[in-house]
């Protein structure tokens, strides 16, 4: 069974995945994650990428096909690129094939894209990258905060009186952020605020792609942030949206699952043409 790679390089985070793929038969064999914390993506991605190679005890050469998404169009090993939306849209099926809506949360905006039970994309909508619901956004409010960005989800759960925080942009949502801590107001209550307001835009964004049915998968970075799950799901039921909203616990890696599963259809229709008998 042919192997390929997934390489998502993102402004936060490199991910990369392997896969075995045959007709219908996908297996993942290994997975890795790297933020970038002001490190060169490319140097970063093509490091992580042959160390996970290494640990599964391969070399490039094993590789059929080598696929990229996000800024890795600019990594010279790679056999092809594709777009984010249609790999995030791909990576969410493989993760959950009933999605029939995909919202990728990343570190610069949200996105929210229709999908069939193939991962084709229908439709989609993107927020502006000046707003308030990113992921960048949130880190920087957790740097100001003085906490871990892993604690952020949990945090944001234990608040009992959240403080609104501007929904419009990212630089009037900072200066609320810095009057609240000023007034006293708790972290858990000003994350929860800020969680609340980004579930609301995600929440009426996801609404302006039409046609939602059977789940709702969220995919990116911020799908593992426990508390705007949360918030999503309250938001959805303000919003009198009745899909169902869900992540995974490999969300983070959609990206790279999709980038990976399109390079494997991509190499096996490029096999068949070389196949083909050639006209006399």
């Amino acid at each position: 069974m042919p192997i390929t790679a997934g390489i998502d390089v993102g402004t936060g985070a490199i991910k990369v995945a392997l896969f075995e793929v045959e007709g219908a038969n996908e297996k993942w064999l290994a997975k890795r994650v790297e933020r970038v914390r002001q490190r060169d993506p490319l140097a970063l991605a093509t490091q992580v990428y042959d160390e996970l190679l290494a640990d599964a005890g391969l070399t490039r050469k094993d590789v059929a096909y080598c696929a990229t998404t996000g800024e890795g169009e600019a990594l010279h090993f790679h056999t092809g690129h594709f777009y984010s939306m249609t790999t995030h849209a791909r990576g969410a099926i493989y993760l959950n094939p009933k999605a029939r809506a995909v919202l990728d949360t990343g570190a610069l905006h949200g996105r929210a894209i229709r999908v069939d039970e193939r991962g084709k994309v229908l439709n989609y909508k993107m927020t502006s990258q000046c707003a308030s619901g990113s992921g960048q956004f949130l880190e920087n409010i957790a740097r100001y905060l003085g906490i871990a960005q892993d604690e952020i989800g949990s945090l944001s759960r234990q608040a009992d009186n959240p403080e609104k925080v501007s929904g419009i942009c990212a630089v009037l949502a900072e200066t609320d952020v810095i009057n609240m801590v000023s007034r006293g107001i708790s972290a858990p209550n000003i994350l929860k605020g800020i969680h609340e307001s980004m579930a609301d835009r995600l929440a009426k964004l996801l609404k302006t792609i039409g046609g939602l049915d059977g789940v709702i998968q969220m995919t990116g970075g911020l799908a593992l942030d426990a508390g705007l799950v949360e918030a999503m799901k309250e938001s959805m039921v303000r919003e009198k949206v009745t899909v169902p909203i869900d992540s995974h616990a490999d969300a983070i890696y959609a990206g790279a699952i999709g980038a990976a599963l399109w390079g494997a259809f991509r190499h096996e229709k490029l096999a068949q043409l070389n196949n083909a008998p050639k006209a006399a």
